[in-house]
């Protein structure tokens, strides 16, 4: 699949209309563990963690994954990075912390940040 630039930036103005008009959430539930383990290790809140995904650019994309949930195949989930400058709860003070931000962008326009969490891997980015 090629990708260009234009599409992502188009993708990240529909989402980020959608945050900006609070038709959104960052899934914190029991099978996002590293989303909440973000929270509780760093001091970050949902205002914060609202102006990194609003500060995201076509730069920080990575990739589209299929969702393969039965019965949302037909859904496309976007994969940004970004390296951010966190305060520790409990430690030194601040850190540079690479993101791993999956989104899910509704027909609705509402949209499931699904990952928000510390990256596990590098990513590699489509753009840079």
């Amino acid at each position: 699949m090629r990708i260009e630039a234009k599409d992502i930036e188009r993708y990240l103005s529909e989402m980020k209309e959608a945050v900006k008009n609070n038709r959104y959430r960052i899934d914190k539930n029991s099978s996002r563990q590293d989303n909440i383990d973000l929270f509780l290790k760093y001091v970050i809140n949902e205002a914060k963690a609202r102006e990194i995904i609003l500060s995201l650019t076509s730069a920080d994309f990575s990739h589209i994954l299929q969702n393969e949930h039965k019965g949302y195949e037909h859904e496309q989930l976007y994969v940004f990075g970004r390296d951010v400058t966190l305060l520790e709860r409990s430690g030194a003070g601040k850190r540079t912390v690479s993101l791993y931000i999956k989104f899910n962008k509704l027909e609705s326009n509402f949209v499931i940040v699904i990952s928000f969490h510390e990256q596990k891997y590098p990513l590699t980015y489509y753009f840079k």
